[in-house]
């Protein structure tokens, strides 16, 4: 009788574990999801850029006219400790674009924010101004250095998408 009761136990948990994954099993294939989807949340920056541009020691820049499917993901302005503005999107091709404008000695910041891209040499004309090129391993970057402080466009997206958000800023 001993033994019995040790066997009907383990059946009894096999049964348990193959009701569960049946039921898990109908979870995954009647519920609707959409892997291909991103969990991107839009923020609004208007607030952030008000006080940035009231406490920054530098015109703050942030674009005007670009597409809806130009995605503000994030934003922060460090005044107190690093006079550091930082505006963040997800690009119309699901990549990466930061606006960083910083007082802070520009080869370290470029360095920080670019995380190690390096000067290429080559620079860029877009509207009036003129924009250094770097190129790094994780992100590319379009630098320019005017009234004091260092403005960096920096981003997994390429350099025609740096360039749109370069044109966008106003």
């Amino acid at each position: 009788m001993a033994g019995t009761k040790g066997t009907k136990t383990i059946r009894d948990m096999v049964l348990s574990l193959a009701v569960i994954g049946a039921v898990v099993a109908c979870i995954y294939v009647f519920i609707p999801h959409d892997e291909t989807a991103t969990p991107v949340k839009r923020v609004n920056y208007d607030v952030e850029l008000a006080t940035a541009k009231r406490a920054a020691a530098y015109p703050v820049l942030a674009p005007k006219g670009l597409t809806e499917e130009w995605k503000p993901t994030t934003v922060r302005f460090n005044g107190a400790e690093r006079d550091h503005w930082h505006l963040g999107f997800q690009t119309p091709g699901e990549k990466y674009v930061a606006v960083e404008q910083s007082t802070e000695k520009a080869a370290v910041f470029v360095d920080q924010v670019t995380r190690g891209a390096e000067e290429t040499g080559k620079s860029q004309q877009i509207g009036a101004d003129t924009w250094t090129r770097y190129e790094g391993p994780t992100y590319d970057a379009l630098v320019r250095t005017d009234k004091g402080a260092t403005t960096v466009i920096t981003g997994s997206a390429s350099f025609k998408e740096l360039a749109q958000m370069a044109q966008a800023l106003k």
